[in-house]
């Protein structure tokens, strides 16, 4: 049962930025634990919303050029959650670092999990480019099961 804590030690936090001046004047607060992210929203009717981080499969970062004059990013990510699905970090500073924190710790928390990413994997072979074959041999395949 002790395996099964969840820790709520923030390593990192940070607010939703108006654009205009890169000042937190938002209700969209972000945080990250060691194995979840947390996206609280609101004044009057506050929203909380969590992800595990072995949940996350993709973290890709965004700058404008406004962005860029302002200091801040936007990482988007690609989870499997039911509920977060797809989502943006929008306008939070120092977005490269970040980015990388948070992929270390989906990475290391993906290894604890044993979590396998299979996004290139058909019907249980190894494509790199995606594509599979419609019987899976070709004429020069050695490893057929029968021969021809």
């Amino acid at each position: 049962m002790a395996r099964d804590k969840v820790s709520t030690d923030i390593l990192w936090k940070d607010r939703k930025r108006i654009l205009f001046l890169g000042l937190p004047w938002s209700f969209t607060r972000y945080s990250v634990s060691k194995d979840r992210f947390f996206i609280s929203k609101g004044f009057f009717s506050i929203k909380d919303d969590e992800v595990r981080l072995y949940r996350i499969m993709d973290i890709s970062l965004e700058r404008s050029f406004m962005q860029r004059l302002v200091g801040v990013g936007t990482i988007k990510v690609c989870s499997g959650d039911k509920t977060m699905g797809d989502f943006e970090i929008k306008n939070i500073k120092r977005p490269k670092a970040t980015k990388e924190l948070l992929s270390d710790l989906v990475e290391k928390q993906r290894d604890i999990k044993r979590v396998v990413n299979r996004e290139n994997m058909i019907d249980g072979h190894d494509h790199s480019d995606g594509q599979a074959d419609i019987d899976d041999f070709d004429n020069n395949d050695d490893d057929a099961p029968f021969d021809r």
